[in-house]
């Protein structure tokens, strides 16, 4: 990284109208388009491009080759009244597209971060709230919105218009149906849809996208049916499950999500069964 001031390469790119704060730091072959706005301190990463008319706010890190479209805001101050102005940050992984309208919040917290990872899509009018992580891969498709300290992790898909409330956690490869309302935490691997969400079965499709080999997609099935289709309470189900199914790194982590769901886990549609 170097200054705006120092940094030809960058400045050459850069539209004439756009209006970048001196402490900013832009990264080689950086294109900032027209009626720009980058706000103190606020880090591009090499290669990156900025739309007409998108907001980038102080404290703001952006990795490399992301793309940011027109309209876009990017490290605002949070919409939570517990904000007083402190030093957050937003913090954005390399090759994510950010597309129009998308509203992204900086932490509440002195030192704390809005995280997202690399290589996510999020489509126009997604909201992404004060102190959210967003994993690698994360697919928010137009309108979804996610409320404060939610954590999504890796290979998500959110669909269109869904809402996550605030603390929730979707677990890894799962996939949200368009305009679910999610209130409790959704298990790795599976999909949910409904208002609120409930488990629709295993997102398959997904998991054998990721590349999951087939045996430990065996396991995630066997996993997932002791849960859902046993009868069991959640502990009693954990239980069964560590001592039934064989281990891998997908049975381990689904098991390691269940132990910390702390607002309790979306449950199977009753009318659904999963063949």
């Amino acid at each position: 990284m170097i200054t705006l001031e120092s940094n030809a390469e960058a400045v050459g790119k850069i539209h004439p109208s756009a209006v970048i704060a001196e402490s900013a730091r832009l990264g080689a072959n950086v294109t900032i388009l027209p009626y720009c706005v980058i706000g103190d301190e606020v880090e591009i990463g090499d290669g990156s491009i900025i739309g007409p008319h998108a907001v980038i706010e102080k404290w703001t890190s952006l990795g490399k080759e992301c793309r940011v479209y027109q309209f876009a805001s990017v490290g605002a101050a949070p919409q939570d009244l517990k904000f007083k102005g402190e030093r957050s940050y937003t913090v954005i992984g390399d090759r994510t597209t950010i597309r129009e309208g998308a509203t992204i919040h900086r932490a509440t917290g002195e030192g704390n971060e809005t995280r997202i990872g690399s290589d996510c899509l999020l489509m126009a009018y997604i909201h992404v709230a004060h102190n959210c992580t967003l994993g690698n891969h994360v697919i928010m498709s137009n309108l979804a919105s996610c409320a404060g300290h939610a954590t999504v992790e890796d290979r998500v898909v959110i669909g269109g218009m869904a809402g996550v409330h605030q603390f929730v956690k979707i677990g890894r490869n799962a996939m949200v149906g368009g305009m679910s309302k999610l209130v409790q935490d959704v298990v790795p691997y599976t999909i949910v849809d409904g208002h609120p969400a409930k488990v629709v079965g295993l997102n398959n499709v997904g998991i054998s996208r990721a590349g999951v080999p087939l045996e430990s997609r065996r396991l995630i099935k066997q996993a997932y049916k002791i849960l859902y289709r046993s009868g069991l309470s959640l502990p009693e189900a954990i239980a069964v499950i560590e001592q039934e199914v064989d281990s891998c790194e997908e049975v381990e982590h689904f098991l390691r999500f269940l132990r910390n769901a702390e607002r309790g886990i979306c449950r199977e549609r009753r009318d659904f069964e999963d063949k």
